[in-house]
């Protein structure tokens, strides 16, 4: 470390001596004092990154996107594990009964967020990562060695959903650290390569196979992920980050705001419809007399592959149109796809069109939620606010999967009811969310 001393002469000028003759290096500035010591290191000016920053950034990126593919990409396959165990280990259980854990997984991990994100703030990601690898570990261990559907229930239900939310939200709010778009893949390519180990290895093996090397590859990320450092704004006089005042749990002054309370309605019923293609369209598929000799697996693929989509263009084109005037579409037609092209899906070229379509518009309802509780939200309040959303609508998450289920049980194996439920709800949802955005600006084609 170098230093100067700054002396002042009879005269009144100042000479600037280094110690020990060193010479002063890039990041180093006087201090303005009138004698002794004051060369200290200094952080680079706002927007300006050093090597090293864009180094860990990368670094960031990488683990967030192998944290994301790992996570997301099997708790996106459950239709995967539904159609394989209504023919194997649980095929004496209804639809309904098997989708509780799917739909236990959904809730588990929307509901942790707010807990995950308060010690993210205190202690950061790389804790977080570690315990939620080791958790997705143990519950891929135990789920490929249960035998009975409680045993289903708490290691891939219970322990899985906590493993994604313990990986998911650190990894993202580190990310957006860095920078403001993220992409997962994993939901592409987990069903096919789920259902060729299934067969190839039986459902023990090719789990443990898929899954510990899943979690080994979320172990790396977890040691990769790092946030961004703190602006000088958020910085003390010592260069220690300024201690904040934690976020509230729940806000009852937020429920008072109409805007807040319509979209957090709309979601809920939005949510209650959403995840269900992601649990049947297996199933659907295989049932389909056109669709002899095609893996039905392909269809969730595409359906994920639609996600990704859905998850950049409304990135790029929020800006220009507004949030609420892409969320209200996107809710809407996902319904309305539902109600025309899946429940009129009677050959194969259809139903793969409905994949594509319905896993673009719930993509990018899924990427638009989070922005449009930003939209109408103070600074102080948008953690809080974006923590009581998503614990909201991880009580219809829980439950829609089972209804839909049992919709297929009361029809006898028709899918209309299911399909009829999931549609109809979204569109419903998309009503209170189109009060949301009246409620901001009471002119329809405003920039909202």
């Amino acid at each position: 470390m170098s230093w100067l001393t700054v002396d002042g002469g009879k005269d009144g000028a100042e000479t600037v001596r280094s110690c020990g003759g060193s010479t002063i290096g890039d990041g180093w500035h006087l201090t303005s004092v009138p004698s002794d010591t004051t060369c200290v290191p200094s952080s680079p000016p706002p927007g300006v990154s050093t090597s090293n920053d864009k180094r860990r950034a990368a670094l960031a990126v990488l683990g967030g996107f192998v944290a994301l593919f790992c996570t997301f990409g099997q708790m996106n396959s459950f239709g995967t594990f539904h159609s394989y165990y209504s023919r194997h280990q649980l095929q004496y259980l209804t639809p309904s009964k098997i989708s509780w854990i799917g739909s236990l997984q959904l809730w588990v991990f929307f509901f942790s967020g707010g807990f995950v994100g308060r010690v993210f703030d205190s202690f950061g990601p790389t804790g977080l990562m570690l315990a939620g690898s080791v958790c997705y570990a143990l519950s891929v261990v135990a789920t490929a060695f249960s035998a009975q559907y409680p045993h289903y229930m708490a290691s891939q239900g219970l322990f899985f959903g906590l493993s994604v939310g313990l990986l998911f939200y650190p990894s993202m709010a580190s990310v957006s650290t860095h920078f403001t778009k993220y992409l997962g893949t994993g939901g592409v390519a987990y069903p096919i390569i789920l259902q060729r180990l299934f067969e190839s290895h039986g459902f023990r093996n090719g789990l443990l196979i898929c899954g510990l090397s899943s979690s080994l590859a979320c172990c790396i990320s977890a040691l990769t992920v790092t946030t961004a450092r703190p602006p000088s704004s958020a910085r003390g006089p010592t260069g220690k980050p300024k201690v904040k005042r934690p976020a509230k749990f729940f806000d009852p002054k937020s429920i008072t705001d109409t805007r807040f309370s319509l979209l957090v309605v709309g979601s809920c019923f939005v949510a209650l419809g959403l995840f269900t293609p992601f649990f049947y369209i297996v199933e659907y598929a295989r049932h389909l007399p056109a669709a002899e000799g095609f893996n039905p697996y392909y269809v969730l693929a595409i359906l994920n592959a639609g996600g990704i989509l859905g998850r950049i263009a409304p990135a790029w084109l929020s800006d220009t149109f507004g949030h609420y005037n892409l969320l209200l579409p996107a809710a809407f037609l996902a319904g309305l796809s539902c109600v025309t092209l899946w429940l009129c899906a009677r050959t194969l070229v259809l139903l793969l069109a409905f994949a594509a379509v319905y896993g673009f518009l719930s993509g990018g309802f899924v990427s638009l939620i989070t922005p449009c509780v930003v939209r109408i939200s103070d600074p102080s309040e948008i953690g809080t606010r974006i923590g009581m959303l998503y614990t909201m609508i991880s009580i219809p998450s829980l439950v829609g999967g089972p209804i839909a289920g049992a919709l297929l049980t009361y029809g006898h194996g028709s899918y209309s009811g299911t399909i009829l439920f999931s549609g109809i709800t979204m569109m419903l949802g998309s009503i209170f969310i189109l009060g949301a955005k009246l409620a901001i600006d009471r002119q329809f084609l405003a920039r909202v």
